[in-house]
């Protein structure tokens, strides 16, 4: 009794889902609704890539760059340098620059250098930090120094799980392409 009961519920159910019938007419249109006023807009999540060059200078050895009006940065927002440590060919002979997480170190024949830097939602320091006199640096590791500055809004940087390291990525994840980064020379 039981089978014949199973059997039948699904023959049942076979019947009633393949059965079809005339669509029905459309439903009236709706009244429009009334333009509501436009808001405030929100705050820019997306963040901001600078590169500066500059020189580093006898008495303090740093680069100091102060944001612009253009560039908010909150207190809470991460801000990340690089420095453009070396380039390299790509296989159509095209340049291809090699930018490294600051600090970075160098042992040189004087002693230990760093390059390191420190920031607030005004401005960023990058300087210069050695266990000899800074004086006796060649033009290679003072001069025309290119830095890659990277402003990762708190919200962003907090849940993410980006390999901070690595600038390409960043700019990736920031949606931020090569001709979107300013350039600034710094005096």
């Amino acid at each position: 009794m039981r089978k014949i009961s199973i059997v039948f519920g699904v023959l049942l159910s076979l019947f009633i889902l393949s059965c079809e019938g005339p669509i029905g007419p459309p439903g009236f249109d709706g009244l429009d609704g009334l333009d509501g006023r436009d808001g405030q807009d929100g705050v820019n999540i997306l963040g901001t890539v600078i590169d500066i060059q500059g020189d580093f200078v006898a008495e303090d050895y740093s680069i100091f760059y102060e944001f612009p009006q253009t560039v908010e940065v909150f207190e809470s927002d991460v801000v990340l340098v690089y420095i453009l440590w070396d380039q390299t060919e790509d296989g159509n002979g095209e340049p291809v620059d090699i930018w490294r997480l600051l600090p970075q170190t160098r042992l040189l024949n004087q002693g230990i250098l760093q390059y390191n830097y420190d920031y607030t939602f005004f401005d960023v320091s990058i300087f210069l930090e050695a266990d000899f006199d800074r004086s006796t640096l060649t033009a290679g590791d003072t001069d025309d120094q290119v830095f890659r500055i990277a402003v990762l809004p708190a919200e962003f940087a907090a849940g993410s799980r980006l390999d901070r390291s690595n600038i390409d990525a960043v700019m990736s994840a920031l949606g931020v392409t090569e001709k979107d980064v300013q350039k600034v020379q710094v005096d």
